[in-house]
């Protein structure tokens, strides 16, 4: 595309705000990408507004990121939390809220709707307003209950409406093949559908540069950075550390640490490693910021990510970047990031022994961990953000008209 055509685009994450920190309850992948997405277009020339929903009084109308994004506040239900299940009910009044800031600013050009519910909210406005509407899901509801099955808190209908969003939708932008996959099990058409995945920084996650300190008593560090919940497998890992003598499990997310204490997900995995007889060598930090994540990631000799499923999985690609090998389960976007062999280890997902097998071999070889470190900083360039904002454009390109017009200015809380 053309520098010189800039677009509008609205990026519509209605629970995962670009501004919530790394490792919060709410603060997954989605968070991240979306944030590394807008500011990559912007850079690019276009004009960006991430909209999010309220979630608190204080929370200013529009916060500027950089120039070229905005991050606007949508005041639809309480400015309080709300649980992400419970959200799809606010959805009417966040779409009707799009239209009134539409009409009073001019209409994006473009509006990429970032998981289902975001979908609800966007494309009836799209609709009468004539405006092509591009749907990523993040995760899709038919894997989720695959998984958790009765544990799944998903509203009734979600994975019907999210057929339906992706056969409504101009277009669809898939994180990896499985997702693909997916949706074809679902009867949705896939000439419209198209695989882009997520990216990395690499001006940030880079092989060189800080690094957390390293205790005496350990050998080897593995690392694990994320949210805390159960079906991120870190029970697995935990369980996997009681055979790898002399090594510590450092693991960042959940609460900060100044009430870590009270989030349930991290006295469950305290619970397993005093069970295991692992207490000791392990490093809850809680929630740590995202400046610091590279120096923890380069710090470790494996990052392991082993989650029962996973839409695609950022923390791997952040690691390889960093010249670091990564133990992930196959599954996923990892399928394709993580090459058996090359850039980490595959194991299947909840399984300790073989994931136990897989560090212990990793750990033993020096050699292969500073090649493989190696071959995953080289895999990582294909994933700058650059290159996927370039192709995310190409698709916004293929639906906007070629007189797009320019940028116009907005009002921005100081």
């Amino acid at each position: 595309m053309d520098r010189g055509d800039s677009l509008r685009i609205a990026l519509i994450s209605e629970h995962a705000s670009p501004i919530t920190p790394l490792g919060a309850s709410e603060a997954g992948g989605q968070n991240r990408h979306v944030r590394s997405l807008g500011m990559a277009l912007a850079d690019r020339g276009h004009g960006v507004v991430i909209y999010t929903r309220r979630t608190s009084q204080d929370q200013p109308a529009v916060v500027r990121l950089r120039p070229g994004l905005d991050v606007v506040h949508v005041p639809a239900g309480p400015p309080a939390p709300v649980p992400r299940d419970k959200l799809g009910g606010l959805m009417g009044e966040f779409g009707n809220w799009l239209v009134s800031d539409w009409n009073s600013v001019a209409c994006p050009h473009v509006v990429h709707a970032h998981f289902w519910m975001s979908g609800i909210a966007a494309l009836p406005v799209c609709r009468n307003l004539n405006i092509p509407f591009i749907q990523t899901f993040h995760a899709l509801g038919s894997v989720k209950h695959r998984y958790q099955g009765t544990n799944d808190t998903s509203p009734p209908g979600r994975q019907w409406i999210e057929q339906f969003l992706a056969e409504e939708a101009d277009a669809v932008i898939a994180t990896c093949a499985d997702e693909v996959n997916e949706l074809s099990t679902m009867n949705v058409d896939g000439s419209h559908i198209q695989v882009i995945p997520c990216g990395v920084d690499l001006e940030i996650f880079t092989p060189t540069g800080p690094s957390w300190p390293r205790p005496q008593h350990a050998r080897y560090r593995i690392a694990y950075v994320g949210r805390l919940v159960e079906r991120k497998g870190i029970d697995t890992i935990v369980r996997a550390l009681a055979g790898i003598p002399g090594t510590e499990l450092v693991i960042a997310g959940g609460l900060p640490a100044a009430v870590l204490g009270q989030d349930a997900d991290a006295r469950r995995i305290m619970a397993t490693a005093q069970e295991c007889g692992v207490r000791h060598r392990i490093q809850l930090t809680g929630q740590i910021a995202a400046t610091d994540v590279p120096a923890l990631l380069r710090s470790a000799d494996l990052v392991v990510a082993v989650p029962a499923y996973e839409p695609f999985g950022m923390v791997p690609l952040e690691a390889m970047a960093c010249g670091v090998p990564v133990v992930a389960s196959a599954v996923g976007g990892m399928r394709g990031t993580v090459l058996d062999g090359v850039t980490g280890r595959q194991v299947p997902p909840g399984d300790v022994e073989a994931l136990r097998r897989a560090l212990l071999s990793a750990l033993s070889d020096a050699d292969w961990r500073r090649w493989a470190g190696k071959r995953a900083v080289e895999a990582a360039q294909r994933y700058s953000w650059t290159s996927i904002a370039e192709r995310t454009e190409d698709v916004y390109a293929r639906l906007t008209p070629a007189d797009s017009l320019t940028v116009p200015g907005r009002q921005v809380a100081s």
